[in-house]
């Protein structure tokens, strides 16, 4: 099931200091821009789009620009830290950064709780039909547009679509 409160402290923080260590041992540096970024997708707890993510930032730091905050996202998805999400067009911090990698993404279209799943079987299934139609995958993540238990609730049953 997704996590779609804001993460306790102590765990924020240590999600912080595994994110510090990975860019550490990779070489790379978590500048206290790209810090703060992760640091508000991770107290979001559930996916953020560009633009309100960036109000959130200039309430810490006023003259923070676009640019800015995307390419802090841009280093952070490129190292695993951080989840582009097409299917609504935001960004979630990976709950797993140092475990394996997640396969597949379930995305809520409504309110937007991410769920990180892995299903390496699966995965090479889709590889596999994926070759057979004369194609090779680019990436190792696969998006699933869905709506969470607590928004089907309140969705119209119209909107829930089973095929």
């Amino acid at each position: 099931m997704p996590e779609t409160r804001p993460r306790p402290a102590a765990n924020l923080a240590k999600q912080l200091r595994t994110a510090e260590s990975l860019c550490t041992e990779r070489g790379k540096r978590l500048t206290p821009i790209r810090r703060k970024v992760l640091e508000i997708l991770l107290a979001q707890g559930r996916s953020v789009k560009a633009y309100e993510l960036l109000t959130l930032i200039r309430d810490v730091q006023p003259g923070a620009a676009p640019p800015t905050v995307y390419r802090a996202l841009d280093f952070l998805v490129e190292e695993g830290l951080v989840h582009r999400l097409d299917a609504i067009n935001a960004w979630t911090a990976c709950l797993d950064a140092a475990g394996q990698p997640h396969d597949l993404l379930v995305v809520c279209t409504q309110c937007g709780a991410v769920a990180e799943l892995s299903d390496p079987a699966l995965n090479r299934r889709l590889a596999q039909k994926v070759a057979a139609a004369g194609f090779a995958l680019t990436g190792h993540e696969t998006e699933l547009r869905a709506l969470c238990a607590d928004c089907r609730k309140t969705a119209p049953q119209a909107e829930c679509h089973t095929h």
